[in-house]
């Protein structure tokens, strides 16, 4: 099974070429859309959204993932081997899924090993289609990354700052996901269980709850989130829209 993660989006032909050239290299691959909606360059968003899906894939899973602002610069593109595999571009994407594959050993992908394999042009500007997908496909195929690829050392791998920080009595979190909803999720893990949940910047207190039906339509509250980070919401509404909070932003918090 291979999973994509891109901020492609659908309207062009990109997720296409990329999944048909994956195909070309090995006709048998399961290959599972996780999203190409991923707002566009954001590395901490697609993080979050690949930690997820790992969470739950099986052993062996290859996980192919394209949030690729610095395409065709000096990054690395990378493949990570634990129970699980990761390939995606080295600028931190791999950060949260980490967390969950026992990883072992890193390679930074070989362009032109690679393109004896695929038989085409490297584009400087679709590694999806050229590089990250054809690769993903090649492992899924059981073809070794010694192949198309030199090792480099584990902790050599960019990582995002993703740590929650303490900020006197309150934690100084940040953003990390915001989903069609508008739930709001902040790195925050193992806090249990508050009454309720201050945001001081904001002037408020709300009540944290299990579901978002505890409170009236158009309340706040806090909750444990589907994917065990707090998470700030509105009972059928859009708590990042009432807050005006976006991907990144820092948020204080004090859980009463």
């Amino acid at each position: 099974m291979i999973t994509l993660t891109t901020d492609f989006g659908l309207r062009g032909p990109y997720v296409g070429e990329m999944k048909v050239a994956m195909l070309r290299l090995n006709p048998n691959a399961v290959i599972v859309d996780v999203t190409h909606s991923l707002t566009r360059h954001s590395v901490l968003e697609g993080s979050f959204v690949m930690e997820q899906v790992v969470k739950y894939s099986p052993e062996g899973a290859v996980h192919v993932g394209v949030i690729d602002p610095g395409v065709g610069t000096s990054r690395k593109a990378v493949i990570i081997e634990g129970n699980q595999w990761l390939v995606v571009p080295d600028n931190g994407l791999a950060t949260l899924p980490l967390r969950h594959i026992r990883a072992k050993r890193a390679w930074t992908i070989d362009f032109e090993r690679l393109g004896r394999f695929t038989g085409w042009r490297i584009s400087s500007t679709f590694h999806g289609r050229d590089v990250f997908g054809p690769a993903g496909a090649l492992l899924e195929a059981g073809i070794e990354p010694e192949q198309f690829a030199e090792e480099i050392p584990l902790d050599s791998l960019i990582r995002l700052d993703v740590e929650p920080r303490k900020a006197g009595d309150a934690w100084l979190l940040k953003v990390i996901y915001i989903d069609d909803f508008g739930n709001v999720i902040l790195n925050l893990e193992d806090y249990g269980r508050p009454g309720d949940v201050e945001l001081p910047d904001f002037g408020l207190r709300i009540p944290y709850r299990d579901t978002y039906g505890q409170v009236k339509p158009g309340e706040l509250l806090a909750l444990p989130g589907s994917h065990d980070y707090l998470e700030i919401a509105v009972n059928q509404g859009s708590a990042a829209e009432r807050l005006g909070l976006k991907v990144e932003d820092e948020v204080r918090v004090r859980l009463v």
